[in-house]
């Protein structure tokens, strides 16, 4: 399955009566619609109809749930007159309905100015664009459009998951880095501890055992302390499990906010264990690189 971005845009134009007979009617106009869509943590629709669409919202929202699982998506149509329809003169029954109607609010507002020759035709033409049946070609160009906006979603999400495989494969690779670190740190304090029992055998007249003793269990607990083999385990499974999302695809944006978080503790505390300027290092690298994998992870569905 594809991975989708919640980022995309697609915009289209239909006649919504290009299959009809007559000739009149099919110069009626043109529908526009255009989606646009930005990253959200569900599903955020809103949409800018003109009126004579209005009737269409309820199915417009459907077609959109069904292709969209998150984000903040914005859906706008429009009507465009063209031809005949655009520069139509109004007929003398529609200027008669006109003028009564300016007649009787100025009985009850006589304070209100008449009716310009704009608002004229204005008025007449939206009458006559709302008996014209736009829901069918609407829907039409709504399924049309969303197969373009859901490619072009498709096409940045594989953007994305390529860039998601580099940064898990540095991360891996930072992480076989520090594996090996910390046994050689740990060898070198125990080194530094037993020169430290040596220099109090020779300064004090000590029980040469018991210093001994207390040097290696030094030792001990500084392994104890600094061993981080536990957190790069989990940092490489976590790793393994953002792979196998990847190649599995679909709804996987939630579950891999979740794994880096994750891979962020495991940074921290890889940090903070740190025992050496090599490790800390590689702890800052991989904090960036995490850092990096969520920014764009936020873009995905």
């Amino acid at each position: 399955m594809p991975v989708y971005s919640m980022t995309g845009y697609a915009t289209g134009q239909s006649d919504p009566a290009a299959a009809r007979a007559d000739a009149s009617q099919r110069a009626m106009g043109t529908i526009g619609l255009e989606v646009r869509a930005v990253n959200s943590r569900f599903l955020d629709l809103s949409l800018r109809l003109p009126d004579e669409l209005r009737t269409a919202e309820p199915a417009l929202r459907d077609c959109v749930a069904a292709r969209v699982r998150r984000g903040k998506v914005e859906l706008r149509a429009w009507i465009e007159q063209r031809g005949e329809a655009a520069l139509r003169a109004p007929s003398a029954v529609e200027l008669q309905r006109l003028s009564g109607v300016q007649e009787q609010v100025q009985a009850w507002l006589p304070q209100a100015r008449g009716l310009s020759v704009a608002e004229v035709l204005q008025l007449a033409q939206r009458g006559n664009a709302s008996g014209t049946d736009w829901r069918e070609p609407l829907l039409a160009l709504a399924q049309r459009v969303l197969d373009d906006f859901n490619a072009a979603r498709e096409r940045e999400g594989a953007r994305l998951v390529a860039m998601l495989r580099d940064r898990v494969a540095q991360l891996r690779a930072l992480a076989e880095q520090a594996a090996p670190l910390v046994p050689q740190v740990v060898a070198q304090q125990r080194e530094r501890f037993l020169q430290r029992f040596h220099d109090a055998l020779g300064a004090t007249p000590a029980d040469p055992t018991a210093l001994q003793e207390r040097a290696l269990a030094e030792a001990a607990a500084f392994a104890v302390r600094v061993d981080v083999a536990e957190e790069l385990t989990r940092l490489q499974s976590h790793l393994t499990e953002i792979e196998r999302l990847l190649k599995r695809g679909g709804e996987v944006g939630k579950r891999l906010d979740f794994l880096i978080q994750e891979l962020h503790r495991e940074a921290n505390t890889l940090g903070s264990k740190s025992a050496s300027l090599e490790l800390t290092r590689l702890s800052v690298d991989m904090k960036v690189l995490i850092e990096q994998l969520r920014e764009q992870v936020q873009n995905l569905e």
